[in-house]
């Protein structure tokens, strides 16, 4: 008999697109009238950390909308951005984290994992790190899987790799 075929649900953002949509916004705010002389920065910290900076809380919200137009452009899913809560700064200004969620958290793992095993397919589910791999005999029943998991919301974008 054939051996198992299987595929990895995985959870990743692409970190150069994020450059990428970060250099573009970086140079829409400069450029912007109205956001011309506010002092607004947006920087990637480390691999999984954008900071964002301005001199109050409205113009730090419009920096967030021209980011988020542009990750959505490069094909980033807003699904993988936590936001954390804008925070006062020296001089009058704020700032904002917003931290890039790389791999399927535990937790959102055992959902998927259970909504395969509700589905009542012929199809395993394993958590492995931070992917969760589905594994079945027949190649149609992985298509299946692979539907039932589209529709669904996760809270992370999904993507399927490894398919074999």
């Amino acid at each position: 008999m054939a051996a198992d075929s299987s595929f990895d649900v995985v959870s990743k953002v692409e970190l150069q697109e994020v450059k990428n949509a970060i250099d573009q916004a970086s140079k829409e705010v400069a450029s912007r009238f109205d956001l011309k002389n506010s002092k607004s920065t947006i920087a990637l910290e480390g691999e999984d950390t954008i900071a964002l900076a301005s001199q109050d809380e409205y113009t730090i919200k419009a920096i967030t909308d021209i980011l988020n137009q542009k990750l959505i452009k490069r094909g980033i899913s807003l699904k993988n951005l936590d936001y954390q809560k804008i925070e006062p700064a020296a001089g009058q200004s704020v700032r904002q984290k917003i931290k890039l969620v790389q791999g399927i958290p535990g937790d959102k793992a055992k959902k998927i994992v259970a909504a395969i095993k509700d589905a009542k397919v012929k199809a395993q589910a394993s958590i492995n790190g931070d992917t969760v791999r589905v594994s079945s005999k027949d190649r149609d029943t992985l298509q299946e899987v692979i539907a039932l998991l589209r529709k669904q919301d996760f809270g992370v974008e999904l993507q399927f790799t490894n398919y074999r």
